[in-house]
């Protein structure tokens, strides 16, 4: 195999694009399935009212919605979402993928909140976690959030969500206070492939390969 072929297979291992089957999850379509959902929780400061520790895990906003109807938990297992308390904030990360634009008019990011109160919440997006976009607003139970509205388009890839809640609006005091949030998907999104260990000697060999080539045309 030519060195140039080396060099292109190993590259097509680091970023060629990874395909998942759609999947309906919470009566929405996630083209990347599961990998659609926030992975991390970057921070969460939860707002006034009285948000009790059982409704105030943070790390129950990732993943797929699982909401199951259990609004007053009574130990944590029980919870499904995080409440973020009246003016709380919640700061989300993708990690396997980035949030971009669609293209159209569709929505790019959904929210799901939960719980028996309509709950407003402000959205915003970002490439590094410090500089921050807003993207509007969402108003409350499962809500959309169509980014190319705000001028950001296929090339955009933003990896941070941030979400506070309305305190003008929902309850503003209560053990579950402020927005519920059980999950945050994006349906536009591009996945961040994880090279394999193969994938790390295939591009050192690459590498080596064009370097030896180039020492000896230099001879």
């Amino acid at each position: 195999m030519s060195r140039i072929l080396v060099f292109s297979a190993a590259l097509s291992l680091f970023g060629g694009p990874l395909t998942a089957n759609a999947v309906i999850i919470g009566g929405i379509e996630f083209p990347q399935g599961a990998a659609s959902f926030a992975d991390a929780v970057v921070s969460y400061e939860v707002g006034t009212g009285g948000v009790t520790a059982p409704h105030g895990v943070s790390s129950n906003s990732l993943g797929v919605p699982d909401y199951a109807g259990d609004n007053n938990c009574t130990n944590d297992p029980g919870c499904s979402f995080v409440s973020l308390g009246s003016g709380g904030t919640l700061i989300l990360r993708f990690i396997d993928n980035v949030l971009t634009g669609s293209g159209d008019d569709g929505d790019d990011l959904w929210i799901f909140e939960v719980g028996p109160d309509v709950e407003d919440t402000f959205i915003a997006v970002s490439s590094d976690g410090i500089n921050w976009n807003e993207v509007g607003k969402v108003f409350g139970s499962r809500s959309g959030v169509d980014i190319d509205a705000f001028g950001f388009g296929t090339d955009a890839e933003f990896a941070y969500v941030r979400l506070i809640d309305d305190p003008n609006e929902g309850a503003r005091s209560g053990i579950t206070a402020g927005a519920d949030i059980d999950a945050v998907g994006a349906i536009s999104t591009r996945i961040i492939p994880t090279p394999e260990p193969g994938a790390l000697v295939l591009l050192g060999l690459g590498l080596a390969g064009i370097g030896l080539a180039r020492r000896r045309a230099g001879r």
